[in-house]
C-alpha cells in the first residue's frame, strides 16, 4: 500500500491524539472517530513524526500508546467522573514528558478533560452537533479550533469563532479495491443502535425479497442491547443474518461481493461505510438525511430514498448501476490521502501559529 505523503517544512511533529474514553482504537475499529484517529496515527508514524495516542487499554496504535482503563457499557455518573479523571491524568503525564506541539481530540466529551494550556488544540466533531455540550461553541479558548467533517454537519452548528474549515473524512480506497463477482445480498455496516436504523434495512430487505448481511458490534449500552434483542433479533432469518463485528479484510471482502450497501441512518454526519462501499464498487442506497445526499449521486453511485418502501424498490433497481462509477467517485472524493494531507496541513499551520 502506498503510504500517504505528509512530510513538510516544520520537520518532525509531535502530535497527541485523544480518543473517546470508551472507544478502543485499532486497525479494525468500527466507529468513524476511531477509524479516522487510527489512520492519522499510522500516517504520522509512517512519515517519521511522533504520534502519541491516549486511548483505552487494548488499543493498537503505530505510535506511542498511553492507555487508560478500558470501560464498557453503561456507566454511572461516578464512573464517568473516574473516566474523565483518567483522561486528565494521562494528558498531564504526556504533556510533562513529551514536547507536544498540538493536541487533537476525537471524543464528543472532550470539554470534560480539555487541559488548561496554551498549546494549539484541534477537536474533530465526528457526531451531530446536538450531541455535544453546547458550551464548546462559546469557549474562550483561542488556542482551540473545532471543525466539522461535512458541509451538512456544519449547517447544524451555531455560529462560533472557534469553527475552522471542514476536513471531510476519507477511507483507504486502494485497500478496498477488490474485484469480486457480485452476489445477491445487500449489506448493513456499522454499530447496531437505534439511530442507525438497522431494523428499517431489515424491513426493506424483507419487502424486496433480498438477502441481507449485517456486520458490526452491539456495544454493551443497555439501549443498544435492548434494541438488538427487541428490534433486530426477531427480524433475522436464514436470508437476513447478523455476522457480528468484522476485521478490515473480512469487511472489504463482504463489501466487494455485495449487491449494495443500505444506509438507513436517521442522522449521518459522514458515512465511512458509504465511502468504503463505493471504493469497493458497491452502490449505496441511503435515506436522504444529513451528509448522505452530498455523498451519493442519485442514479449513478446509488439511490437516495425517503422511506422503507422506496428503499425496497431501490434494491430491485440497483443492478442497473455501474460498479466502475462507484469506484471512480470514491477515488475522486473519498481518498484517505486527501484527508490526511488536510490534517497535516492543519497541524502545521496551527503549530506554526
Amino acid at each position: 500500500m502506498q503510504r500517504p505523503r505528509i512530510s513538510g517544512a516544520l520537520g518532525r511533529l509531535t502530535i497527541l491524539s485523544v480518543a473517546y474514553p470508551l472507544a478502543v482504537v485499532g486497525p479494525d475499529a468500527t466507529g468513524g472517530a476511531e477509524q479516522v484517529l487510527g489512520m492519522v496515527d499510522r500516517a504520522l508514524a509512517g512519515a517519521g513524526h511522533h504520534s502519541i495516542v491516549i486511548a483505552p487499554q487494548g488499543s493498537r496504535v503505530a505510535g506511542t500508546l498511553v492507555s487508560v482503563p478500558r470501560r464498557e457499557g453503561a456507566m454511572t455518573d461516578g464512573e464517568w467522573v473516574q473516566a474523565h479523571d483518567a483522561h486528565r491524568r494521562a494528558l498531564a503525564s504526556v504533556l510533562a514528558e513529551y514536547p507536544v506541539q498540538l493536541i487533537h481530540f476525537h471524543g464528543c466529551d472532550f470539554i470534560r478533560y480539555l487541559p488548561e494550556c496554551d498549546l494549539p488544540m484541534l477537536a474533530t466533531l465526528h457526531l451531530p452537533p446536538a450531541w455535544y455540550d453546547p458550551q464548546i461553541f462559546s469557549l474562550r479558548r483561542p488556542s482551540l479550533q473545532l471543525h466539522c467533517v461535512s458541509r451538512a454537519q456544519r449547517l447544524h452548528c451555531p455560529p462560533s469563532s472557534l469553527l475552522g474549515p471542514d476536513i471531510e473524512n476519507g477511507v483507504p480506497v486502494e485497500r478496498l479495491a477488490l474485484y469480486r463477482a457480485k452476489e445477491p445480498y445487500a449489506v448493513v455496516l456499522g454499530r447496531i443502535c437505534p439511530e442507525k436504523g438497522v431494523h428499517l434495512a431489515l424491513e426493506a430487505a424483507r419487502l424486496a425479497g433480498a438477502p441481507l448481511r449485517i456486520a458490526g458490534p452491539v456495544y454493551r449500552y443497555p439501549a443498544h442491547v435492548r434494541y438488538f434483542e427487541e428490534d433486530i433479533a426477531p427480524r433475522l432469518d436464514a436470508e437476513r443474518r447478523y455476522l457480528g463485528p468484522l476485521d478490515f479484510d473480512a469487511k472489504a471482502a463482504l463489501l466487494a461481493a455485495a449487491r449494495c450497501l443500505l444506509v438507513p441512518s436517521l442522522a449521518e454526519t459522514s458515512s465511512l461505510a458509504a465511502m468504503e462501499a463505493l471504493a469497493s464498487g458497491t452502490p449505496v442506497i441511503a435515506f436522504r438525511v444529513g451528509a448522505l445526499p452530498d455523498m451519493v449521486e442519485d442514479g449513478v453511485t446509488g439511490f437516495l430514498v425517503d422511506d422503507v418502501a422506496h428503499m425496497a424498490e431501490a434494491i430491485a433497481r440497483v443492478d442497473q448501476l455501474d460498479p466502475a462509477a462507484c469506484r471512480a467517485a470514491a477515488r475522486a472524493r473519498f481518498s484517505h490521502e486527501r484527508m490526511l494531507a488536510a490534517y497535516l496541513e492543519r497541524y502545521r499551520r496551527l503549530a506554526a501559529a
